[in-house]
């Protein structure tokens, strides 16, 4: 199932509203390590969360890390926020009843959204917003049959 979802049009919750371009002047690799040191990063990573448990008042979600596929059916707010934390877990989050996958990797300072119905991308434009996130499409790469 992951494999199917992870070739499917994705978007990225970031802290940025789009990608940066190779080209730019500016310091988004000094910026992203900011991002990474624990203090700023378990910030940036409670508002992934609180996106999460935002969703998950709307959808049935399952959580597991990719390399078992040991899924938790709706964790508790508590679980999920340690695991989100923990910051040394890879997670998939899945939306059954949208069949949509979304991506949380330690390390990192954005989540990937895959397969997202019109309603759960415009439920969590409207999330990120709030929260002072972006929502974004990054140029999709064509299929070749």
């Amino acid at each position: 199932m992951l494999e199917n979802l992870l070739s499917e049009p994705y978007w990225i919750i970031d802290f940025l509203p789009e990608q940066v371009p190779d080209s730019s002047p500016g310091q988004y690799f000094a910026v992203e390590q900011f991002y990474l040191k624990p203090n700023q990063q378990a910030i940036l990573r409670r508002q992934f969360a609180e996106i999460l448990f935002r969703l998950n008042c709307y959808y049935d979600i399952q959580v597991c890390e990719p390399e078992n596929e040991n899924w938790r059916r709706n964790p508790s707010p508590e679980d999920l926020l340690s695991w989100i934390r923990k910051n040394t877990l890879d997670l998939c989050i899945h939306v059954p009843d949208e069949n949509t996958l979304i991506t949380l990797y330690s390390n990192d300072t954005c989540m990937t959204v895959y397969h997202p119905s019109e309603k759960l991308l415009e439920r969590t434009r409207q999330l990120t917003a709030g929260l002072g996130l972006f929502l974004w499409q990054p140029p999709q790469e064509e299929k070749l049959i």
